[in-house]
């Protein structure tokens, strides 16, 4: 009866093949997380109380920013250029006095895609309001948000924000 060796020589070469392999592989894994591109901000809109009404509808300058991951977000002009195609996350919250009415709403390329309202009344103390919105865009896309003429956010105390990031 014969018993089978293995060539270690051979069981060497195999494993410094797959030793090999795995270098490589995580080589191309580390490259690809260094080319990942990380996009996010979030800001809020500072501007000493009670902002609007105004007569005419008017993009919001969150001028407050806390992060601004990629450089995406313009807090002069309130405007979010997405700077790679993918699919992003984006959230809005105000707060505002009852004595007019607040209408947020957050634009894709000048298209309407998601609104936060509440109406004047008489005995409301203070309006709140949120909204979320998961979408696909385009390297060049706009995201910004708009306060409806004749409304109005409170813009102090870190009440009134804006943010975003990149999921995938």
């Amino acid at each position: 009866m014969s018993t089978c060796k293995p060539n270690t020589s051979d069981l060497g070469q195999s494993l410094y093949a797959m030793a090999e392999q795995l270098i490589s592989l995580e080589n191309r894994l580390k490259t690809l997380e260094e080319g990942k591109t990380k996009v996010a901000f979030s800001a809020m809109i500072e501007k000493g109380g009670a902002y609007g009404p105004f007569n005419t509808d008017v993009t919001l300058a969150f001028n407050k920013v806390f992060t601004n991951i990629g450089d995406a977000y313009n807090s002069s002009t309130g405007v979010f250029t997405a700077p790679v195609t993918g699919v992003y996350c984006f959230t809005l919250f105000y707060h505002a006095g009852g004595e007019h009415a607040s209408v947020l709403t957050l634009f894709k390329n000048s298209e309407m895609v998601a609104i936060t309202s509440d109406h004047q009344t008489g005995s409301d103390g203070a309006d709140n309001g949120g909204n979320a919105v998961v979408l696909q865009m385009q390297q060049g896309d706009q995201v910004y948000v708009s306060m409806r003429a004749n409304s109005h956010v409170w813009a102090a105390d870190y009440h009134t924000s804006f943010s975003g990031f990149l999921l995938s």
